[in-house]
C-alpha cells in the first residue's frame, strides 16, 4: 500500500499515513534530478510506532512512473549504461533519478544544496539518524515500477558505501513490477550483498506485466534480474521462480497467450467484486485500461491494483 500511495500528492499521503494508518510521516519530498534540472524523484518515509516498542519499523517508499509524466518516462527510456566500479554497469536514467551528480557521481559523502535535495543522500541521512536513536529500529524499502528500480539501486549504493549499520537494520526489500537495473556484474554484486547482510529480497511480478521484462536480457542489452521472483498469475496464484515466465517482453512465442490472458483479465474486472467482495470493484478507468491491454498485452498488468490484489488474494 505504501508503494501504491507513493503516486499520490503530499496531502493525500499525509492524510492516509497519519489519519488512517495512525503512523508518522517522517519525510515527503520531490527530489532533484541533476541531469534533468528538475525535482522529479518522489519518495516518502513513514514510521510505524504501533508495533512492539522493541520492533520499530520505518518504511521508505519510492514513486514509480506516472502515466502522463514525461520526465519520469525519459528516466525510464534513458537506458544508457553507467559503469560504476564494483557495481558494474547500471541503468543511467535510474542512477540520475537517485541522485547521480555530474562531477562526482555518487560519492559516499556529499554536501548538498538545501534547495535541491538528492534522494539518496536525504533518505540515508534520515535513516542514519533514526536507527542510531533506537537499537531496535529497522526499515524496509519498497516501490512499484520505477520505484522498485530506485529502491534496488538505493540498497546497492548503501552496500557500495559500506553502510554497515543501515544494512544490518535493513529488514527487507519489496519491489512490485520492477524493471531490470544492471548487467551481470551488478547481478553478482547484489547476490553477494544480499547473502552477506542477510537481506530479504522480494521481487514480485504479476502476470504478463511488461515492465519486469524490460530492458531485455539479451546479447544486445545485457540487463539481468537477480534473486527469486515471486510470480502471481492472473488467478493470483503464487509461485517462486528463478525468472518470470517469458522473461523478455518482445518474444513472439508468447503473443497468443498474452492476448488470451488480457481478455480474461478484462472479463475478471466485471466479476471479481461478486467473487471476492465489493472492495475489489474496479473503476471504469481501470476497465478502459484493460481494454487497451487487450491490444497491447502487459500494459494493464502493470497497474498497482493487480499487485494489491495479489498480496490480498495470493
Amino acid at each position: 500500500m505504501a508503494a501504491k500511495i507513493a503516486y499520490e500528492n503530499k496531502a493525500f499521503i499525509k492524510n492516509t499515513v497519519e489519519n488512517h494508518w495512525k503512523m508518522e510521516l517522517i519525510e515527503f519530498n520531490n527530489f532533484w534530478n541533476v541531469c534533468q534540472k528538475k525535482a522529479t524523484t518522489q519518495a516518502f518515509l513513514l514510521h510505524d510506532k504501533n508495533t512492539d516498542p522493541d520492533d520499530q519499523l520505518i518504511v521508505v517508499a519510492f514513486r514509480g512512473t506516472e502515466p502522463f509524466d514525461a520526465d519520469a518516462w525519459s528516466t525510464d527510456f534513458d537506458i544508457s549504461w553507467f559503469e560504476y566500479g564494483r557495481l558494474g554497469k547500471v541503468h543511467g536514467g535510474f542512477m540520475k533519478a537517485l541522485g547521480l551528480t555530474e562531477k562526482d557521481g555518487l560519492p559516499k559523502e556529499l554536501k548538498q544544496d538545501n534547495h535541491h535535495p538528492l534522494a539518496y543522500y536525504t533518505i540515508r541521512r534520515h535513516l542514519r539518524n533514526l536507527v542510531q536513536l533506537d537499537n531496535n529500529t529497522k526499515f524496509i524499502v519498497t516501490g512499484h515500477s520505477l520505484g522498485g528500480a530506485l529502491e534496488i539501486l538505493f540498497t546497492a549504493i548503501l552496500a557500495l558505501h559500506d553502510e554497515e549499520l543501515l544494512l544490518k537494520r535493513l529488514e527487507g526489500v519489496y519491489t512490485f513490477g520492477q524493471p531490470r537495473v544492471g548487467d551481470e556484474v551488478f547481478q553478482k554484486f547484489m547476490k553477494k550483498q544480499l547473502k552477506v547482510h542477510d537481506i530479504k529480497y522480494h521481487r514480485i511480478v504479476y502476470g504478463n506485466d511488461l515492465v519486469p521484462r524490460v530492458p531485455s536480457d539479451s546479447p544486445t542489452f545485457l540487463f539481468k534480474h537477480f534473486g527469486k521472483c515471486l510470480y502471481y498469475n492472473s488467478f493470483y496464484k503464487q509461485k517462486a521462480l528463478e525468472e518470470e515466465p517469458n522473461k523478455n517482453y518482445f518474444d513472439p512465442r508468447a503473443a497468443m497467450s498474452k492476448h488470451l490472458t488480457a481478455i480474461w483479465e478484462l472479463i475478471r474486472s466485471f466479476i471479481i467484486p461478486y467473487a471476492k467482495g465489493p472492495e475489489y470493484k474496479e473503476s471504469w478507468l481501470l476497465k478502459a485500461i484493460r481494454v487497451f491491454g487487450v491490444i497491447i498485452p502487459g500494459v494493464a498488468s502493470h497497474n498497482p491494483q493487480d499487485y494489491v490484489n495479489a498480496t490480498c488474494l495470493g
